[in-house]
């Protein structure tokens, strides 16, 4: 009995481990479009969930162990929900911040160099919200979600 708790035990460290893990590993890998996976974005992600599963489970694949696995995570997204709430520094860290790629019609390198999207993503981005040209554009973000959003010079013209 004491050994199969320890079982579980150790599946829940595992588990908790691994999810920070991925947690930094992918805030410091930076933010894309997260709204728009590519394929490459898609296997990678489910690449991952294979590849850090028997980790988790530490080779232990009965129905407890995967239920409390499962429970880890659940609770330690709870607990870092909660964190991110408390302080604001640790959202900027894992979950990012709006940063602007254009402003006046000018693209801002450094954002676009940050975000690792290139001119023509947020060229794609703007023309996805109605706007062809930078000269249309006031400000153009890139926000938590991945989405660009665009505050025109003038709205356009319909």
């Amino acid at each position: 009995m004491l050994n199969a708790l320890l079982d579980l035990l150790t599946v829940a460290l595992h588990t908790a481990v691994l999810y920070l893990f991925l947690i930094l590993a992918l805030s410091l890998l930076g933010h894309r479009q997260l709204s728009d996976l590519g394929l490459t974005e898609l296997v990678i992600l489910m690449l991952l969930g294979s590849s850090v599963e028997t980790a988790m489970v530490a080779g232990n694949t009965s129905l407890p162990a995967g239920i409390v696995s499962a429970a880890t995570l659940l609770l330690s997204n709870r607990a870092l929900s909660l964190l991110i709430r408390r302080w604001d520094w640790l959202q900027g860290v894992l979950i990012g911040r709006p940063v602007p790629l254009v402003y006046n019609g000018r693209f801002l390198v450094s954002g676009i160099r940050e975000t690792g999207l290139s001119e023509d993503d947020v060229r794609q981005g703007m023309r996805e919200r109605g706007y062809d040209d930078l000269d249309q554009v006031r400000l153009a973000v890139l926000e938590i979600d991945g989405g660009i959003s665009v505050v025109p010079r003038k709205p356009p013209s319909a």
